[in-house]
């Protein structure tokens, strides 16, 4: 039996884009860093560092040419807040 959602694969043209609109828009941190060499390297990302379930943001093209097969569209993520007022107003202006 399933009984939690560990890590969602996000599959992203700018790795470094990426981790600074996840950071500095959303408030998330980096959990882990692995650079794996040859152009894989991968990047962990969660609202806390105690969270749950995480967000791992994987280069696309790279991910395109070893795993051909692989369904690289955007996903659709549902997020939760106590407070969307303030974190649109401290983190999402000039989106």
């Amino acid at each position: 039996m399933i009984n939690k959602l560990g890590q969602i694969m996000l599959y992203v043209n700018d790795q470094d884009e990426a981790v600074k609109f996840w950071k500095e828009k959303v408030g998330f941190h980096v959990i882990t860093e692995e650079d794996i060499g040859g152009g894989m390297k991968w990047i962990e990302i969660a609202p806390s560092k105690e969270s749950e379930t995480s967000i791992i943001l994987h280069n696309k093209e790279f991910v395109a040419k070893m795993s051909p097969e692989l369904n690289l569209g955007t996903p659709s993520l549902m997020f939760f807040t106590e407070d969307l007022e303030g974190l649109y107003a401290n983190k999402c202006n000039g989106w």
